[in-house]
């Protein structure tokens, strides 16, 4: 699968936040501010998940249906497994 640029902001996006929440911590700020940003991450990290996961269940049925295979549970399972999985 590739992973595509919209996919590596975004990740690049979770790793500033992560930096933040970092020198928040550092810098003794309110529990509750942290907590809220963790969450947020948290919250992107999901939604990338999904991103990934969707994308590729989409390559796995278009493989399947160049290849004349029209049954698409298998790719359908293993995407579910994965997100949930990832909770």
């Amino acid at each position: 699968m590739e992973y595509t640029d919209p996919m590596k902001n975004r990740l690049k996006r979770l790793e500033g936040q992560l930096r933040g929440i970092l020198k928040m911590i550092e810098e003794g700020k309110d529990c509750r501010d942290v907590v809220t940003q963790l969450s947020a991450c948290r919250t992107a990290i999901d939604r990338t998940i999904g991103l990934i996961v969707g994308k590729n269940l989409e390559e796995c049925i278009k493989k399947q249906m160049e290849e004349g295979d029209l049954s698409h549970q298998k790719a359908v399972e293993e995407a579910v497994n994965m997100l949930v999985k990832s909770r």
